[in-house]
């Protein structure tokens, strides 16, 4: 009998072991394909309503391909420059929350807002996010990569990070939960993106922008997108060995600046007649592309595809500077207007794709807004993980609801950008000391300068060449007072006036 009940309790014991090791095997890997400073049109898949002249002029086929195997997002949003929406995805934060609204720079300590003679800087919080407490000019917070470590998967970062200044706690992916860490530290570009040059680690020329990690490859005629894929792609040997879930944070420094040929690519666009600088934007672009068909390729030949979601997405708008950007300043994310740095369309909306093979259907379009911020929860429900004991307040939404049903639309909810800062020495459309909220079709611009208001319905005027503020008073005051509220409850940094000392007002107490 004992000899029994010993052979009931093994048995058990191992079925419950089965069980949960089956039910560990079927979560999902999960792919973040984040790209830098990529515009909404910087690819042949079209995210309007109809192929535009940027959609011929570039050649993106794995975009393509992922989006025949997904969704695609046509109203996907992140903030106007990096850092912010860096520290957006991996806090589940909307930047006027966690205060991190500019650039951070990779020293220590370096307020990156440049001066100016209306305003002083906002208090804002310049060092990044922060895993650990207490660190001057940071946000702490508890990342979601750590999260999904703590909870079993394989955590792999590589490329850019730029979450935090050098010396601080954030600038160290491994500090934010990653298990392995490939080039990402405190600098936002890539000093060169070429193999020969060593990436920028050659003596005596070296600055915080060199890229770390990729001693394998000095000397070669190796890409640095190409390099780091192939560092991806080694990473990912060990936990699909161990039959582990993982979780790649693939953030390539393409396309950011400074802009140099892809000369698997380039040669082509100089071929059909574009200038210099847009065919080496061009061929980073490409370069990009061909990282994103690589890695599908291998999740196809590791038999994991049908088991990985991938999740495509820029973290601010294309640059649209001339220079180093060809053609007229503002004029390179037609029909949106400006670029990077900038709250009109084309600063701060991006294309995103997500691939959930059983999921999500293949093919489909998501045409309901959705911010950065949203990664945070829709990854941990992606993966079935809980959010427990995070140390800050959520502000994203899980996207998961419109992969499952992409008619489903919510135009109640507000999205808001807050720019209190100076990015660029010159104010350009949009850029500098800017706040902005839309709801549903509507989008409420603040100049903090003037403290005046641009209204605008995205539905009639994609491109925002219609201000309709004066027509539309009603709804100029009732954005502007949810924009002020939410900007109150989240102690939002605000420039100084330097005449009078002050804070600029609250949209609900403009002059």
């Amino acid at each position: 009998m004992m000899k029994f009940i010993i052979f009931c309790l093994v048995f058990l014991l191992s079925a419950t072991s089965t069980f949960a090791f089956g039910q560990s095997k079927k979560r999902p890997n999960i792919i973040v394909f984040l790209v830098d400073d990529m515009g909404w049109q910087d690819s042949s898949e079209p995210f309007w309503t109809e192929i535009t002249s940027l959609n011929r002029k570039y050649h993106t086929p794995n975009m393509e391909r992922l989006a025949k195997e997904g969704a695609k997002f046509t109203n996907a949003y992140a903030n106007p420059v990096c850092t912010p929406t860096r520290v957006s995805m991996l806090s589940g934060m909307t930047a006027a929350h966690h205060g991190v609204t500019n650039w951070t720079s990779p020293a220590p300590n370096n307020n990156t807002d440049a001066l100016d003679k209306q305003f002083g800087a906002a208090s804002w919080n310049y060092n990044g996010m922060s895993p650990v407490p207490n660190i001057p000019h940071t946000f702490h917070a508890t990342p979601f990569p750590k999260i999904l470590k703590d909870a079993g998967y394989f955590t792999v970062h590589v490329g850019k990070a730029h979450w935090g200044s050098a010396g601080t706690p954030g600038a160290n992916p491994y500090n934010m939960g990653f298990m392995v860490n490939i080039s990402g530290h405190a600098a936002g570009h890539p000093q060169n993106y070429l193999g020969q040059e060593n990436y920028g680690n050659l003596p005596g020329k070296a600055s915080w922008q060199a890229v770390p990690d990729l001693e394998e490859y000095y000397g070669r005629d190796t890409f640095l997108t190409e390099a780091l894929t192939l560092e991806a792609i080694k990473a990912l040997e060990q936990p699909i060995k161990e039959g582990k879930p993982f979780y790649l944070n693939m953030a390539h420094y393409a396309v950011h600046v400074p802009l140099q040929a892809d000369k698997r690519f380039y040669q082509k666009y100089i071929d059909t007649g574009l200038g210099e600088s847009e065919a080496m934007y061009a061929s980073l672009l490409e370069g990009m592309d061909k990282s994103l068909g690589d890695l599908m390729d291998y999740l196809q030949e590791k038999g994991i595809a049908d088991n990985t979601i991938v999740i495509f997405m820029s973290d601010n708008g294309g640059l649209s500077l001339s220079p180093p950007r060809g053609g007229s300043p503002h004029s390179q994310n037609s029909p949106l207007r400006a670029g990077k740095g900038s709250v009109y369309e084309g600063g701060i909306r991006e294309p995103m794709l997500v691939k959930w093979p059983g999921v999500a259907k293949a093919g489909s379009v998501v045409n309901q807004y959705v911010m950065i911020e949203d990664f945070f929860p829709s990854i941990l429900e992606m993966a079935s993980v809980p959010s427990t004991e995070i140390l800050q307040s959520i502000d994203g939404k899980s996207f998961v609801p419109y992969l499952k049903n992409p008619n489903l639309s919510d135009s109640t909810r507000a999205l808001i950008w807050h720019s209190p800062n100076k990015w660029t020495t010159d104010d350009g459309p949009g850029i500098n000391y800017k706040s902005a909220i839309r709801k549903g079709d509507w989008k409420l611009i603040y100049n903090m300068r003037d403290t005046s208001f641009e209204l605008y319905n995205l539905k009639n005027d994609i491109r925002e060449s219609h201000n309709l503020a004066v027509h539309y008073s009603d709804k100029v005051k009732e954005l502007g007072q949810l924009l002020s509220d939410k900007l109150r409850k989240w102690r939002a940094p605000m420039p100084i006036n330097k005449t009078s000392g002050q804070p600029v007002p609250m949209p609900d107490r403009h002059d």
